[in-house]
């Protein structure tokens, strides 16, 4: 596995491989969030480290929280999009 990628596991067991786009913490609330694709849909959760480097996600739970991360994975595509700009 990746650095960059998540091995996400439902309530069956079954396990779905996610791309890392970044992570961030936020101090306002103490918590630290990752955003991910899997296919082409982008989520987010709320991520708790765990002992031997696994950890937890747990859902994001208010309006708030979902305002923050919009506002950073607005600003994350506006990076990637100056990036590929400056490549060409």
């Amino acid at each position: 596995m990746k650095d960059n990628e998540l091995v996400l596991i439902d309530e069956d067991g079954n396990e779905t491989l996610a791309e890392i786009l970044f992570t961030f913490p936020w101090e306002e609330t103490g918590k630290n969030y990752v955003v991910f694709t899997v296919g082409e849909e982008v989520s987010a959760a709320v991520y708790e480290e765990g002992e031997n480097a696994s950890g937890e996600l747990f859902p994001v739970e208010t309006d708030e929280e979902w305002d923050k991360i919009e506002e950073m994975l607005a600003a994350f595509s506006e990076d990637n999009l100056e990036e590929g700009e400056e490549e060409e």
